[in-house]
């Protein structure tokens, strides 16, 4: 089975795995001299620093959604789209409710 360009499910796929990287990107930046527990147990105990994350992390998706909507890769685009309301509502969660 090929996976088409333009569908729904790799759009999705694509949101769920960019904020996954710019979290990496974003431990890599500001924490990689602390060891991966302490940063876990920072972030538990810091909210602020997880919305941080969150919305630095959302920019990857932005970035890639205004990608594939300039090329006319609609259900991609909207499937990042999705992800990334996903994404936005945890880190307005994790700000207020955390």
């Amino acid at each position: 089975m090929q996976l088409e360009k333009d569908n729904y499910i790799l759009g999705v796929l694509i949101g769920l795995a960019l904020p996954f990287l710019g979290f990496v990107g974003f431990y890599q930046w500001k924490f990689s001299m602390v060891p991966v527990q302490t940063f876990l147990d920072l972030l538990a105990s810091q909210k602020s620093i997880l919305s941080a994350m969150i919305s630095v992390s959302l920019l990857l998706n932005a970035a890639a959604l205004t990608f594939f909507f300039q090329k006319q890769i609609d259900k991609t685009a909207k499937g990042i789209f999705f992800t990334t309301c996903i994404y936005a509502i945890a880190a307005i969660a994790a700000k207020w409710f955390l």
